[in-house]
């Protein structure tokens, strides 16, 4: 009875823990929340979150933090170890005027800081109503659950962003 029962219902089984195991330690969507990402990304957008992927700067993270009352979706500017400052609407890192193609001009002054060895610097592509590292503070690499570029919802507009 056993042999029967799992020979008909073993395959189910199987994708379901596929499945979970998946969602669990590699990929699971996510949905963008608000307007602090526009134009990159609106409100209602569903994201696959990478959970094993490497860090790097202008990466768009997921962050949960105790620090915020809700999941946050920004992009990394600051790296373990930098100093940044943004001044008359310039980001700086380690002194030298970076580029980060959003809404620079529209980026509040933002004193010098020391990024810590396990912390990163967010901010969010639409500067002037983003909630980010220059209110929270950095965040800790374990407050980051992953990096997203795939956008799978709308589905007219499905693709990796930058």
């Amino acid at each position: 009875m056993f042999k029967g029962i799992l020979k008909s219902y073993g395959p189910y089984v199987l994708v379901i823990l596929i499945v979970v195991l998946i969602r669990t330690f590699l990929f699971t969507p996510v949905i963008v929340q608000g307007t602090s990402m526009v134009p990159t990304l609106k409100d209602g957008n569903i994201m696959i979150l990478n959970k094993v992927a490497k860090i790097d700067r202008f990466d768009i993270v997921v962050i949960k933090s105790k620090k915020t009352s809700s999941t946050l979706i920004k992009r990394v500017i600051g790296m373990p170890g930098e100093t940044i400052s943004i001044s008359d609407g310039h980001v700086y890192i380690n002194g030298k005027k970076i580029n980060t193609h959003h809404n620079d001009d529209l980026t509040i002054d933002f004193p010098e800081t020391i990024i810590g060895k396990d912390e990163y610097f967010v901010l969010g592509d639409n500067r002037p109503v983003s909630a980010d590292s220059r209110i929270y503070g950095t965040f800790k690499k374990s407050e980051i659950k992953g990096t997203t570029r795939l956008r799978i919802f709308p589905f007219t507009k499905i693709k990796l962003v930058k």
